[in-house]
């Protein structure tokens, strides 16, 4: 077993448009460099620095990383990782 990862639309070309891969258990930077392994230029667009990109959210199992221990938070097996780009519009009226 692995951790799931959702991947949003505009990186699934990175993924061969897979909207879902597998990476190793870690921390999140150490998923994320996982990932980069295998889908090059996956990891220069969510993290900067070894920090996830602030227009970047990630959630594990549903909950917002920024609110645990951001890149260095945990997932294991079985977990589930969400990466969901902040999204900016609206119009002015």
């Amino acid at each position: 077993m692995a951790v799931k990862v959702k991947i949003p639309t505009p990186l699934q070309r990175l993924t061969n448009g897979k909207d879902e891969v597998e990476g190793k258990a870690g921390t999140i930077i150490e998923l994320i460099t996982d990932l980069d392994q295998k889908y090059p230029g996956l990891m220069e667009r969510i993290s900067e620095g070894g920090k996830i990109r602030r227009f970047v959210n990630i959630y594990v199992n549903e909950e917002d990383i920024r609110f645990l221990q951001a890149e260095n938070t945990t997932v294991k097996d079985g977990d589930e990782v969400s990466i969901v780009p902040a999204i900016a519009g609206g119009s002015l009226k």
